[in-house]
């Protein structure tokens, strides 16, 4: 049987997305290898940098509002549901990506940091947008041919 702290790590380098341990200052101590993946950076790269590596700066702001909060309420709004948001790889590419975040506590139930578990879902966001644009598109031909408006879309 493994020590503890030996299987938790091999877990978290293991795991199937990525995975971001920022402290309460928003440096990032932990990064798994599916983070790699994702973002392009090693773990050497990444461990001791600004979560500004995967934020782009348009967002910031907003990012660092929201960061702060959920920190000072030892709560994440979003509390495990996932969002999707746009990041970027190291190599600039723009991608969309599914984060779940929670914040981790001390004993005490003081704010240490958050916890992102991260997915990129760059090519299904992308065939969703072409899906919604095939509908709008045949939904204003069988307009045209009937001269009635269409019913909303289904989830649209």
């Amino acid at each position: 049987m493994r020590e503890p702290e030996t299987l938790a790590a091999q877990l978290v380098e293991l795991a199937p997305d990525g995975l971001i341990f920022a402290d309460s200052g928003g440096v990032i101590r932990e990064w798994n290898a599916a983070a790699t993946r994702i973002f392009g950076h090693t773990r050497a790269e990444a461990v001791g940098q600004s979560l500004d590596l995967i934020v782009p700066e348009r967002f910031r702001e907003a990012h660092w509002k929201g960061y702060d909060a959920a920190l000072a309420a030892a709560r994440a709004k979003s509390a495990g549901q996932p969002l999707t948001t746009r990041s970027a790889r190291k190599d600039g590419t723009a991608i969309y990506v599914e984060l779940s975040f929670v914040i981790v506590t001390d004993a005490g139930g003081a704010a240490i940091g958050a916890l992102a578990q991260a997915r990129d879902i760059t090519e299904r966001f992308a065939r969703e947008r072409e899906e919604r644009t095939r509908v709008r598109a045949l939904e204003e031909q069988v307009a045209a041919l009937g001269g009635a408006t269409p019913p909303p879309a289904a989830g649209g």
